[in-house]
């Protein structure tokens, strides 16, 4: 179904505007249940890709990239970036609509897919694995940031970082996204992000044989299937919570365009460089920090690092905006204290390690609940919903006891294919035709059920 990107009205809108749901955290953030006003609906098109430029660029970006070295070449592993960022933008940007076509919470919208119960899965599984990412992000911060205190001053303070960047990233979370975007990436994040990116890419192009790189062959550990597999988890780990930070665009089309032109430029600029060092650093990630702190004395390495702390704004605050979709006597600052004080102490006890399984573990849930999610709001509700029967357990979206057992089955389905294919077909890659297969079953079983009723 082709998208309209020009702007059309989001079809909440009048419902949006008329809903009296109190703010939550002085306006900043809404309930998740209730629609955005379309008077708060704020971003345009520029904030959009300000938000998701940011979030799209991260030292954990640049981990990942470094995985697919040595096992591809450079130029293989450069193809997969490409391939999988444009893939897997395309289908976020795609979620980012639903979240202003309806003006909800990212979870919250998936009810009248799912069931009013039923989101409750998702929503469970997804405040869990977004305590893993935050956890993950205070991690990588608090080793870039001792890696560049050894090299320039020759001490180690792990602990204080940690805690450092757990508060930091807990009181932006507070804060909320309106308040993220205009106080933080209008004046300067994006800056200082723009610089750190730029001078990283500078000092690459200066101080390695770039065509010596290219022509090193690659030793076969990965396949190139499997690459854009790790390539898409990156965006695809994204779409539970998109619409949180959607919700308040003006236009479904300055939401695809922001989200398909910051993210999408983001994802292949950081995974390249992730790459490029990483191989240049002896491969795999275990160097690509002291790598990246020696390029342009660390200044770089420490611009970005700042930018860093967004990404773990996002995971914390969507945490939870997810928990407040089943659990609504919380608020969401409250919540999302508790979050950053959760991820702050699971990152002073958890080592980094590998976390390629967890990136591939997030594909396997998601993207073909997302195939379920994409085809039910374009394709079948043709992205209209009923905001008034979002918590009645007795009306359109309540379903069988609130739960829609045929995008439960049709999700099920593609999660086993999932497994499937990564399993018996390794170089296909799982997670485009798992999120495909989901997709289609969804569209066949409510096709027949409505054939079954005529």
């Amino acid at each position: 179904m082709a998208i309209d990107t020009s702007g059309p009205t989001p079809p909440n809108a009048q419902a949006a505007q008329q809903s009296t749901a109190p703010a939550d955290n002085a306006g900043s953030t809404y309930a998740p249940l209730a629609p955005v006003p379309a008077a708060r609906q704020a971003f345009r098109t520029i904030d959009a890709f300000a938000l998701w430029f940011s979030l799209g660029i991260g030292l954990l970006v640049a981990q990942a990239g470094a995985l697919l070295v040595p096992g591809l070449s450079l130029p293989n592993a450069l193809a997969a970036i490409v391939i999988g960022s444009v893939v897997g933008v395309v289908l976020l940007a795609l979620a980012g609509v639903i979240g202003t076509d309806t003006g909800l919470a990212a979870m919250s919208s998936l009810r009248p897919t799912l069931g009013i119960r039923g989101v409750t899965i998702p929503a469970v599984l997804n405040a869990i694995q977004l305590i893993g990412w935050g956890s993950f992000e205070i991690i990588v911060m608090r080793d870039s940031a001792d890696a560049l205190a050894k090299q320039a001053f020759g001490f180690s303070m792990p602990l204080i970082w940690t805690v450092l960047f757990g508060i930091l990233a807990t009181l932006l979370a507070i804060s909320g996204p309106l308040s993220f975007v205009r106080r933080f990436l209008r004046t300067w994040g994006i800056w200082i992000l723009l610089a750190g990116a730029a001078w990283l890419s500078w000092s690459l192009l200066a101080h390695y044989d770039l065509g010596a790189l290219m022509h090193r062959a690659g030793t076969g550990e990965m396949t190139f299937g499997s690459a854009i597999d790790l390539v898409v988890a990156m965006p695809l780990s994204w779409l539970p919570l998109i619409a949180d930070y959607t919700r308040f665009s003006r236009r479904p089309g300055d939401t695809f365009r922001g989200t398909l032109l910051g993210f999408g430029i983001a994802n292949v600029w950081f995974y390249a460089l992730g790459a490029v060092y990483g191989l240049a650093a002896g491969g795999g990630d275990a160097l690509l920090t002291t790598a990246l702190a020696k390029a342009g004395g660390g200044l770089a390495l420490l611009l970005v690092l700042i930018d860093e702390i967004d990404n773990a704004f996002a995971d914390i605050h969507s945490a939870a905006v997810s928990t407040g979709t089943f659990w609504q006597r919380g608020s969401v600052p409250l919540l999302s204290a508790a979050f950053g004080a959760l991820c702050t102490l699971i990152a002073l006890v958890v080592a980094m390690g590998k976390y390629e399984n967890f990136l591939l573990l997030i594909g396997s849930v998601f993207a073909p609940l997302f195939g379920v999610v994409l085809a039910d709001h374009f394709i079948v509700r043709r992205r209209r919903i009923d905001v008034d029967a979002l918590a009645d357990p007795r009306g359109r979206y309540g379903f069988s006891g609130g739960w829609h057992l045929s995008a439960f089955f049709a999700w099920a389905i593609g999660i086993a294919a999932y497994q499937a294919i990564n399993t018996w077909l390794p170089n296909l890659g799982a997670t485009l035709p798992s999120l495909a297969i989901g997709a289609v079953c969804y569209l066949v079983l409510v096709s027949a059920r409505r054939t079954a009723y005529a």
